[in-house]
Parts: C-alpha cells; structure tokens; sequence
C-alpha cells in the first residue's frame, strides 16, 4: 500500500511532462494541445526512503523492497468538464478513484507553450478545475435529496443524519467552497466518505515552475503557497522539465545534477513526503537475511491491521508484535543487539504501530 494520487489540471500545464517524469515511462504522451491524454495513465513509483538501506544492510538482506505510490494521469479538463464539455464526464469519474488529488498548475512563462485560456494565473486554473469539481458534486448531492426524503418518510434515522449532511455539505458548494472545508464530526466521517464527493479529497498543489525556479519558487507559486496555506493543503515546488531530465540520469549523475541546481532532493521526493502528510501515512518494516521491506499504514493503525496489510492471515490470526523502533535497530546494530539491550517490545492487539517501528508478527495458523 502507498496511496493512489490523481494528477489534475488544465491542458497544457506540464501535468503529463510531470507524470514521465516521476514514473520514468513514455506512456503519458506530453503534446503541446488539449486532449493529448485519452485514457488515464497509471504509474507506479518505489518511495524512496534512506533508512531501508540502512536496515537491510544491517540485516544483510538478500532483497530490499520499498513500498509502492501510484499515481494516475487524468487527461486536462477544461470549462464544462461536469457538463460534458471536452471529455469532462470520464475524467471525473476517473477522480472519485484517487485518494488525493494534485492539482498541477501552471507557474512558468513560455510563448511557445500554449495556455488554454491565452494567460498565466495558477490561482484562476486552481479556481477553475475545481468549480468543475465543485458542480460535479452539486448535482451528486442534489440527486440524492428525493430518495433520502423517501426514506425519511418511513421513519429512517439514518437517512435524516445523511441528508443533514448532505445539506450542509450542499451550502458550503452554493457558497463557492469545496466539501474539504466542512466541518465533519467524527461520527459523521464514514457516512460522509461514502457520499464519494470530488473536493472532498485531500488536495496537494503541484506548482510547475520554470528551471531557474525549481529551489526558490516564483512570484506565481508565493500565491499558491499562500492559498495552500490559508486552506491547510500541502503545496510543492517541482519543474517538471528538469524531473524529465532527472528522470533519464544514473544515481550518481542526478546526485551530481541536483547539487548544480542547488536543490537538496528530486521533486519526485518531496510530492511523495507531502502526500504522506497530507493523507496521514507512515511506513513500518519487516526485515531479515531474506529481504527488508517498506509498508505503509495510516497514522494510528494498530498492529493487527498492520500485520493484516502483508497477509489477512496474520491480522486474523494475530498473537502479538516483537517490535523495534527504527533507531534502537540502527544504534544496536539489529534484532540481536536490540534484544540484549532489552529495546525489543512484546506488543499486543491495542498497540499503535508508530512510523520506523522494525516489526515481527507471531500469529497463529
């Protein structure tokens, strides 16, 4: 498991540039106008994470295994994309299969490269896209009304908690704001997940910035930021064209080019650290002689669910966890010396698996 992440944005942005570029593929064509993209792309991507080698090292493993991100390139949408415009009905429904959602937007001047709407305002794009998303989700909600009124009628209670949910969701989209923004009471979550709302999932905004700008950002991507900030998303400052240059390099030739460029990491990196904040991921491990390899939970998890992420059998059967944290593994130079030092935990059923955690689940067949 990582997490399914949505790549969206109007034509022309850099959005399928971007997608090559982070899955190393060709199969996201990046021509220069609209609908170059028919059919979503799919892509994944291994999470770069030092401290797999660290551990496998010490383990001396045979096999190092990360742990996996997919990533989806949904073609551009445009105006009327919830009315059909364009191809604006298959891609939304495309969306509603993402965890996440990045919004690519275009932070970079260019005469050569066409803009759909003939100017540069990553803001107004941003507005764009999601006023689609936004009517998409008005006529969703709208349509359920009738038969929740239905079910009301013969004394349903739980249908009076959807449709006021539904209600106040559709008040916040009347008003110009995503359903992201409303404020859900905890036993609200489930019910409001499964109205499977378009800007009801977390939103990343990916600023597509000119080379010069890939480690300091630009005027246009200050007001991204800005806007990311006041709404409590994450915002990353990639250029896409030097990912695509990257994304042909050797270990050590991008180590090399990156330090040109005065940028301490791959955007490549940083997308994958931001979606991990955005969608509450951490990532816990299993190692040994045969292999050392990366999971990845949501925050909070407990250690059968997390064992239940290798194989149902092990959250069914579960016994307990022999668990080390991350740095009492490298300190002690592994399991043994964990042990030794008694830095080895006898976990149960209600443990919370906290990220680095090096874990081996006892369970029963």
């Amino acid at each position: 498991m990582g997490f399914k992440c949505g790549i969206v944005g109007l034509p022309n942005v850099g959005k399928s540039t971007l997608f090559n570029a982070l899955t190393q593929t060709a199969a996201a064509q990046a021509e220069n106008y609209p609908f170059c993209t028919i059919e979503p792309n799919v892509g994944e991507v291994a999470v770069p994470d030092p401290r797999l080698g660290e551990i496998a090292e010490i383990s001396k493993s045979k096999e190092i295994i990360p742990t996996r991100l997919t990533f989806v390139d949904i073609a551009g949408l445009v105006r009327g994309a919830s009315k059909g415009e364009g191809l604006g009905n298959q891609f939304l429904a495309h969306i509603r299969e993402v965890d996440a959602i990045a919004y690519v937007l275009r932070c970079f001047e260019d005469d050569d490269v066409t803009h759909v709407e003939g100017r540069i305002n990553p803001l107004e794009d941003a507005n764009t896209v999601e006023t689609e998303l936004m009517l998409a989700d008005l006529e969703s909600l709208e349509k359920r009304i009738p038969n929740l009124e239905k079910k009301i009628r013969a004394q349903d209670k739980e249908a009076k908690a959807q449709l006021d949910l539904v209600n106040r969701a559709l008040d916040l989209l009347r008003e110009g704001k995503p359903a992201r923004l409303l404020d859900v009471k905890d036993e609200e979550k489930k019910t409001f997940k499964g109205l499977q709302l378009l800007t009801s999932k977390p939103t990343l905004y990916v600023c597509n910035v000119d080379e010069d700008s890939a480690a300091t950002g630009n005027q246009y991507s200050e007001t991204v930021k800005a806007r990311a900030a006041e709404e409590g998303a994450e915002c990353v400052i990639i250029s896409a064209k030097i990912e695509a240059e990257l994304s042909q390099l050797e270990a050590e030739e991008r180590a090399e080019y990156l330090a040109e460029l005065e940028l301490e990491e791959a955007g490549l990196d940083r997308l994958i650290r931001a979606g991990y904040t955005l969608l509450d991921l951490i990532t816990y491990f299993t190692s040994g002689p045969k292999e050392t390899r990366a999971w990845t939970v949501s925050k909070g998890t407990k250690a059968p669910q997390a064992a239940g992420v290798i194989h149902t059998d092990f959250e069914k059967g579960f016994i307990r966890a022999e668990t080390i944290s991350y740095t009492d593994f490298v300190e002690l130079k592994g399991e043994q010396g964990a042990k030794d030092a008694g830095k080895m935990r006898l976990e149960g059923k209600d443990y919370v698996v906290t990220d680095g955690d090096i874990m081996l689940f006892r369970f029963a067949n």
